[in-house]
């Protein structure tokens, strides 16, 4: 009862979870009494339940709020916003890191050399990014960021050597056919932040590419990459803003700065980032990577419909919307087949582990590794 016990006890979250888990995992032992049991999987149900909920609705409000300082605001410039976003990150990472809510490595420049040129593509990812969102209405924005996918299992192919499985393929291949219908007749068009958009993708497929390629994410973590980029990228933004004396002068006279509800969304676009983070480890650690891909999957979802209605510039058509549809139907078919190689994959490793001992220490190594590769991934594509 000593393991079950410690939930009950007032420990961090972190650890209070694990030791939940290890003692309300399956049935309940002969020395732990059912109703401790029972309440031991009512915290780990209710933190199951939480976690989901918090990912997803700050996965949904992250982008809902840069459409609205960025589109329905209008706000000039997304590199400004970018640089808010950065400086906002780094000042809750250091003070989560002092009350102990997150780890991450102390800055060095042994780690500044082991993450480059990370930051220089996180950079012009966050900028590219808003800049789509600013553009483009979030329909159209959701489902032209799938080409995210594909251009990660080319590069995947090309430099790792990894193939997707063929119904991977098929439903992206949905997704990316639904964008193109989509595309066929958008009424809003915009060819400049259709460019930004896929400048976009390719640079989140090169961020994960290199990840798997040459970082190791245990070292590091989800905090400790969004850390080091933050303030790696910090002197470049400085930098673009000070050699763009227009755009500056855009931000200066911005006439809503004086607007207490356009300052609290500017405030809630940096703070964001690291709610997300935070909500994503939390999920997956809570449920586990799947879970977390799945959520994703569904709030993309949302966000395609319900960007109709939010930012105000969503025209609608009928082939667009059937075009929207495919594309979306696709990313669910995508949810269904990573559930199902997931189950699978978890089946072939609980054989092994059982098989022999120098096999299940093998297969534990091989479930660490892909957790913690899985996680970053994730964190590095958003």
């Amino acid at each position: 009862g000593t393991q079950a016990a410690a939930v009950l006890r007032r420990e961090p979250p972190k650890r209070a979870l694990l030791r939940a888990k290890r003692a309300c995992n399956a049935s309940p032992p002969p020395q732990v009494s059912l109703t401790l049991y029972r309440r031991c999987r009512v915290v780990m149900s209710a933190n199951q339940v939480l976690s989901t909920l918090a990912y997803g609705s700050t996965s949904f409000a992250i982008m809902a709020v840069n459409k609205l300082v960025l589109t329905s605001y209008q706000f000039p410039s997304a590199t400004f916003v970018a640089l808010g976003q950065m400086v906002l990150t780094v000042a809750v990472l250091q003070l989560a890191r002092r009350v102990g809510l997150v780890t991450f490595p102390d800055f060095s420049l042994s780690v500044c050399s082991k993450v480059f040129p990370l930051p220089l593509l996180y950079l012009f990812n966050m900028v590219v990014g808003l800049g789509g969102t600013k553009r483009i209405n979030l329909p159209m924005f959701t489902v032209l960021r799938r080409f995210a996918i594909w251009f990660t299992m080319i590069a995947e192919r090309v430099l790792l050597g990894t193939e997707a499985s063929y119904a991977t393929h098929s439903s992206v291949f949905l997704m990316i056919a639904g964008a193109f219908v989509a595309a066929s007749d958008d009424l809003a068009f915009d060819m400049t932040g259709y460019i930004l958009v896929m400048a976009n993708n390719v640079l989140t497929a090169a961020n994960s590419v290199y990840i798997k390629k040459k970082l190791d994410a245990k070292e590091l973590g989800s905090f400790g990459l969004m850390y080091y980029n933050s303030v790696l990228s910090l002197p470049i933004v400085f930098v673009m803003l000070a050699l763009d004396a227009e755009q500056m002068e855009e931000v200066r006279a911005f006439p809503h700065w004086g607007d207490t509800g356009f300052v609290l969304l500017f405030v809630a676009c940096g703070i964001m980032g690291f709610l997300l983070t935070y909500s994503m480890f939390w999920c997956t650690q809570a449920t586990s990577p799947l879970t977390t891909n799945i959520v994703g999957c569904l709030k993309n979802v949302f966000i395609s419909y319900g960007g109709m209605v939010l930012g105000g510039d969503y025209i609608f058509s009928t082939t667009n919307f059937v075009g929207l549809n495919i594309s979306i139907f696709g990313s669910l078919v995508y949810a269904y087949y990573k559930y199902k190689e997931h189950a699978a994959e978890g089946a072939a490793k609980a054989a092994l582990k059982d098989s022999t001992p120098s096999a299940k220490a093998t297969a534990d190594t091989a479930i660490e590794g892909e957790a913690a590769g899985s996680e970053l991934r994730r964190v590095v594509s958003l």
